[in-house]
């Protein structure tokens, strides 16, 4: 320390060094934080002090980084310093050692030295990703909540504060948030549903964690049971009841519903009434002076009870007591027998009036009915009569589906739908009639279906059997009420079908093993597509891809076994979004990559989700190929609404996974349902409602499981968007006539459980409504069964169809030359002429003073993103035409190249200057020839070309 006094300073030092004591610390230097670049400052004050210097790390603190101030302590008369220095973060960040950064002061009297304590410097920080974010739950009432927070690493430590539905939360008697930064509710009631928050703050500052939604359901439980009815009958064995209701507490947010019998049934006998029966009489009383004698009787054998009959005749009986020799009162009782035959003539001539005149009545009558007859009006209404017999009709209550009505209605001929696609299904469809087997699709009326020439398709009803014009095909387009044939495909002469799996919940039936679902065809220099029909997914080989003399048998196999598990990250909460596609064989050497499109089931109109392309390895094992945003060299992917575009140039097992990144995030899911006949019960039918994923794969194990059942489609499938907010989904059955339809009990509400619809994984899951006729007369069923996911969107599926297999009409799925086809080579595969296409590329491949010109192509068929990847191709203009093929490979409209080629025509006229005009024109006349032989034929080009 000598080094840092001067002369001056120890000739001060002996002059004030009066007292006989060490320095001691008033203030020591306190532990610190930078944040962000601001410095810190350390204090220290001692007394009596000559001197005082601060020690960081074991080195001194040279003196003009110090700020000192003294004064003398007007009670001791000791002299008081005051020392201060900055640390900046600069300093801290340089030094290197074992522990933090560190300082010390060092104060010194004329009796010697003091040291105070070490203060730490740190440089605060709080990262932004939780450790542990809280998930959100469903708990039953009265159960435990437990939400796990670990908060980001920071310096100091975070200090964590929960809220819920935006509102701080305490800690209370039920309540404990602060156990280890969990929040722990030792008993949940229905106010703790909500959506909680973990915070948490430091000096530097907050951060939030992904929202928990937090559920509390009640399950149901029974009421007390109702007194019991009466016996319903009056007598004898009979049957009474009483009954419950699940209300006590009813069902909440998704609680199960109660367990067991809502009624009760108990034999009981009812006593029957006892009608009287008479006692014996009783002995005669002594003749009377009247010479009458008199006896009873009592009605008590037995009595009459319980509503029976009384005793039928006299209770008191009367005798002549003299054997009629009696003559008291004899002029009395004596009648004049000329008045009682006069009485009994006029009886008999009283009835003889009245007969006669019902026999007039009767024939007026008569004769007025046959008179009216002769002017044609029947004054009976003959449905009194037959009204109890006649059939009827339920009429639809929308107005725009005319192709769903009952058959029996006669059709509105005046009604027709305008449809902007032709008629088809993703990539193909069957063109097998099926008039031997029942349709799935009864029993929709016929069609009648024109296309003109611009693709417009008018559907009306027809009388007549359906006929069809359609030459093109659309993926997942048709008429309402309608669908293709899902039966099995034959790739190289072999029916290829899909192999059924038991996989539907709660009831799937189980259905013979099939081959998988598999195409597969031999492709050569020429090029060619093979397609997967039904499924959404297809693979394009480029034209020149295959080298010359070269040939190669390639195929594409869709995975059908359940490996979900290893395909999904376990870390992230990913979501199979696609089927699983192989496309081979293994070493093929292809000279450009080939285009495979596959469909799949997310919502992409909103940034919600992180949708990956995974590629299987050689030890079974999932790895990443590339995000769908992100830009790759490696391999390209143009991501649609309903499908993805990739250019792959290594065969292999592929699949599409999806990460939700919020609530938000929307899965699409198909809805259907389908009936048939109960065949264990000749009054029963059963109402099957299906929920898949919403890609043509996934519909085609309900279309096959149905097939076997013998099911037809009663409502055009729909889609509902699901939400990834963890409710469930609920489906139930509305409207059913009751004076003709029963359900069977405890069946009219069915829920689905978030994680069984959002992990779905292309499987289909099932729900059935078992219903009775209560008549063989009651042949038509109409319903609607409602399926809406908790808090989110309803789809409504109106049931109107008739259950007597006599009144169902077959109607044959259309058909089309092209949709069965799972493999095409050379200039049928391709919409683009081969003429044309070499045309393009040998003008857009050559770089001008502008620039890549197929990168204005790029631009101006929108296939402007990663353009990296495209420009280490050999031919970036094929490239993009492969690309453009699998993109437009349904409608065939060559109108949006043709304008993206005369527009590209029109930018090089405007922009190019003089002296490049000639070789702009040359470009221009290129592009206007090319843009005017589009619409011309394949084979004339290819001709003219050769």
């Amino acid at each position: 320390m000598s080094c840092f006094l001067s002369p001056g300073s120890r000739s001060d030092a002996l002059q004030h060094g009066t007292s006989g004591t060490l320095p001691h610390f008033l203030q020591e230097p306190d532990d610190a934080y930078i944040v962000k670049s601001n410095p810190i400052k350390l204090k220290c004050r001692a007394r009596p002090a000559l001197q005082i210097f601060f020690k960081c790390n074991g080195e001194w603190v040279h003196q003009s980084q110090h700020q000192s101030q003294e004064h003398t302590d007007e009670g001791t008369g000791l002299k008081i310093r005051e020392v201060m220095i900055n640390v900046s973060r600069q300093q801290v960040e340089d030094f290197h050692g074992p522990e933090d950064y560190w300082c010390l002061c060092v104060a010194w009297s004329h009796l010697g030295t003091s040291k105070s304590r070490k203060a730490t410097v740190r440089i605060a920080y709080l990262r932004k990703n939780f450790e542990q974010d809280p998930q959100g739950r469903e708990v039953p009432i009265k159960g435990m909540i437990v939400l796990h927070c670990r908060p980001p690493e920071g310096v100091p430590v975070a200090e964590v504060e929960w809220l819920k539905n935006e509102e701080p939360m305490g800690s209370d008697g039920n309540i404990d948030t602060r156990a280890d930064h969990n929040l722990i509710i030792q008993e949940a009631r229905l106010s703790d549903s909500g959506n909680y928050t973990c915070l948490a703050s430091n000096i530097v500052a907050k951060r939030r964690s992904l929202t928990a939604t937090v559920v509390i359901f009640v399950n149901g439980g029974w009421s007390l049971w109702t007194d019991w009815s009466a016996c319903n009958v009056p007598c004898g064995r009979g049957v009474q009841k009483r009954s419950r209701t699940c209300t006590n507490p009813a069902p909440l947010n998704g609680g199960t519903f109660c367990e067991g019998m809502s009624v009760q049934k108990s034999t009981c006998n009812a006593l029957c009434p006892v009608d009287g029966g008479w006692a014996e009489w009783t002995e005669w009383t002594v003749c009377s002076g009247e010479c009458e004698r008199q006896r009873s009787r009592e009605c008590t054998a037995p009595e009459p009870k319980r509503g029976g009959r009384l005793c039928d005749g006299a209770a008191l009986g009367t005798d002549n007591c003299t054997g009629g020799l009696c003559t008291h009162n004899l002029l009395h009782d004596a009648k004049p027998q000329g008045l009682e035959g006069s009485s009994d003539v006029a009886l008999y001539s009283g009835l003889a009036a009245g007969v006669v005149t019902v026999v007039v009545l009767i024939v007026a009558v008569t004769l007025y009915r046959r008179n009216q007859s002769e002017y044609g009006v029947d004054v009976i209404d003959s449905s009194a009569l037959t009204g109890g017999f006649q059939s009827f009709s339920f009429k639809t209550a929308r107005q725009g589906n005319p192709l769903l009505i009952s058959s029996s209605l006669q059709p509105d001929l005046t009604v027709s739908r305008t449809y902007t696609s032709p008629i088809c299904f993703q990539d193909s469809m069957d063109k097998e009639l099926i008039s031997q087997e029942p349709s799935l699709f009864d029993p929709l009326p016929d069609l009648k279906v024109k296309v003109h020439s611009s693709f417009m398709v008018s559907l009306g009803v027809s009388e007549r059997g359906a006929e069809y014009h359609a030459q093109k095909a659309h993926p997942q387009t048709f008429p309402r009420g309608l669908a293709p044939d899902y039966s099995g495909v034959r790739v190289e002469g072999t029916l290829r079908g899909r192999r059924e799996k038991n996989l539907l919940a709660p009831h799937a039936p189980s259905t013979p093993s099939r081959p998988p679902l598999r195409t597969a065809g031999v492709l050569g220099h020429a090029g060619g597509r093979l397609v997967v029909p039904n499924t959404g997914v297809s693979l394009l080989v480029p034209h020149g891809g295959i080298a010359e003399d070269t040939t190669w048998e390639m195929y594409m196999v869709i995975n059908q076994e359940d490996s979900s598990s290893s395909t999904l990250s376990e870390e992230s909460q990913e979501v199979l979004l696609s089927p699983e596609v192989t496309y081979g064989p293994p070493g093929l050497d292809l000279s450009c990559p080939v285009a495979m499109t596959i469909a799949h089931c997310a919502e992409v109109a909103t940034d919600n989700w992180n949708i990956r392309l995974k590629r299987q390895t050689q030890d079974n094992k999932w790895e990443e190929v590339m995000s769908v945003e992100e830009e790759s060299t490696s391999c390209y992917c143009l991501l649609e609404a309903q499908c993805c575009h990739l250019l792959l140039e290594s065969p292999g097992r592929y699949a599409l996974v999806g990460e939700p990144l919020s609530q938000e995030a929307v899965k699409r899911l198909r809805l259907a349902v389908f009936g048939s006949a109960d065949n264990t019960n000749p009054l029963g039918y059963s109402l099957r409602v299906y929920c898949v994923d919403n890609t043509p794969y996934a519909f085609q194990e309900v279309a096959s499981v149905e097939r076997v059942r013998g099911g037809r489609l009663l409502e055009e499938p729909k889609t509902l968007l699901f939400r990834g907010n963890s409710f469930s989904l609920q489906l139930s059955i509305q409207d059913i006539p009751q004076f003709l339809w029963s359900i069977k009990p405890f069946t009219t509400c069915q829920e689905f459980s978030f994680s069984q619809v959002w992990a779905s994984n292309q499987r289909p899951l099932q729900c059935a409504f078992s219903l009775e006729r209560y008549s063989p007369a009651s042949s038509q069923l109409s319903c609607k069964i409602s399926v809406r996911q908790v808090k989110g969107q309803e789809q409504i599926l109106q049931v109107y169809t008739s259950v007597v297999e006599s009144e169902k009409e077959v109607v044959p799925f259309f058909t089309q030359s092209n949709c069965t086809t799972t493999s095409l080579t050379g200039s049928r595969a391709f919409k683009i002429p081969l003429s044309i296409r070499q045309r393009i590329c040998a003008t857009f491949d050559t770089a001008n003073a502008k620039g890549k010109d197929w990168q204005l192509l790029a631009q101006k068929l929108h296939i402007d993103r990663n353009l990296c990847y495209f420009a280490r191709q050999e031919s970036p203009s094929a490239v993009i035409l492969s690309l453009w093929e699998a993109q437009h490979q349904d409608t065939g409209d060559l109108d949006s190249l043709a304008s993206a080629l005369e527009e590209i025509g029109k930018v090089h006229s405007s922009t190019h200057s003089t002296s490049s005009r000639t070789t702009t024109l040359a470009t221009t006349g290129t592009t206007t020839r090319t843009t005017a032989t589009l619409g011309r034929s394949t084979e004339e080009l290819d001709t003219e070309f050769t």
